[in-house]
């Protein structure tokens, strides 16, 4: 296989899970973490390598080293292998999603963005997700008329946080999650929701569901639910770990035990809470994004612009949906036919916000 961010936190979990299986790594892609590439390259042996920025390359203990974001597609060009797990960060992996799919390689997809910016250039049925909710809500599917789809979301690092403390509250605040271990910018999507709106817009693409939804529940046990025409609902219960969506990624199928089953008379209890607009003022767009998926290229890049701004303690938090809004809005008849139209319009999207709010 191919990976695509290779020492972030689902990519060293893909690693862990193609060790496992005895999967053959042709080639690894990371950011700026040398050593940890230094070490997977050791461990791995993979023929291609890529960093993302040039002046590392000579720090790279490997003969074959591409750089930058053309330096992944030409590896991914070079690769025979079958299988691209992309788990690359923001807008960076869309390019690399849509060659994977031109080139008749099959898409594991970690990389939300490429699905919330150009969904409706993506053969979406033939994408593997790699996530908790749409990989349980495809666990869930049969062949009975579905009514409905509800994800869940653990509500971040906020979630209980008085509303009036919340605009005093740092960056570093923001990143210790309750629930899950994750990267940087989508620990900071989860405390806003906006990590929510672009789940919900994946699974709109990945299932042709017109009516999705989100609660809170805030042990990180239930994924998801499916709600049947009949009035019942099934819902998918599994420990909160990325191994087992990568595992079936990697596999299709799998017919051993991953993770220990879920304790229910340990946890005991169950919450579940709305998703309230005054704690989560993107939520204020969940409606009207998910009528018009084609402004996901302008949540997506306003979005990377404002968190950017928060973890460098610019703005609070709640500027971050304030930014996004204004973006959302400024560019709210936008409507791209192609991926040179998703591209221009993330750059105007980001001209846009350089200035001061």
């Amino acid at each position: 296989m191919i990976l695509l961010g290779s020492t972030g936190s689902i990519g060293v979990n893909t690693l862990k899970m193609a060790k496992k299986f005895s999967l053959h790594v042709e080639a690894l892609t990371a950011g700026r973490s040398v050593e940890l590439l230094n070490a997977q390259i050791e461990e791995f042996h993979p023929k291609y390598v890529c960093i993302a920025d040039k002046n590392l390359k000579k720090l790279v203990n490997h003969e074959s080293v591409f750089c930058g974001s053309e330096g992944i597609l030409e590896l991914i060009q070079e690769c025979k292998s079958d299988l691209v797990v992309n788990a690359l960060v923001g807008f960076a992996g869309l390019a690399p999603s849509v060659l994977t799919q031109k080139l008749g390689k099959r898409l594991a997809l970690a990389n939300k963005e490429s699905l919330v910016v150009a969904g409706e250039l993506l053969e979406t049925s033939e994408i593997i997700p790699i996530d908790s909710e749409h990989f349980g809500l495809k666990y869930l599917l049969g062949n009975h008329p579905v009514e409905s789809m509800t994800i869940t979301a653990s509500g971040g690092a906020f979630r209980d946080t008085p509303l009036e403390m919340l605009s005093k509250m740092s960056s570093a605040q923001a990143l210790k999650h309750p629930n899950w271990s994750m990267g940087r910018k989508i620990t900071i999507d989860s405390a806003t929701m906006t990590n929510k709106i672009f789940e919900l817009l994946e699974a709109k693409w990945l299932y042709g569901c017109e009516k999705l939804d989100a609660i809170i529940e805030t042990k990180s046990i239930i994924h998801a639910f499916v709600n049947f025409v009949d009035g019942s609902t099934t819902a998918h219960i599994a420990n909160a770990d990325m191994i087992l969506p990568i595992s079936f990624a990697l596999k299709g199928e799998i017919d051993e035990q991953i993770l220990p089953h879920v304790d229910l008379l340990k946890i005991g209890n169950l919450e579940f809470k709305e998703i309230k607009q005054e704690r989560y003022p993107m939520w204020e767009i969940r409606e009207d994004i998910l009528k018009n998926p084609q402004l996901g290229v302008v949540l997506n890049a306003a979005n990377e612009v404002s968190v950017a701004r928060f973890l460098n303690n610019e703005i609070n938090i709640l500027d971050v949906a304030k930014i996004n809004k204004k973006a959302y809005k400024k560019f709210g008849s936008v409507n791209p036919k192609n991926l040179d139209d998703i591209f221009q319009i993330d750059k105007e999207v980001r001209n846009f916000l350089k200035g001061d709010l």
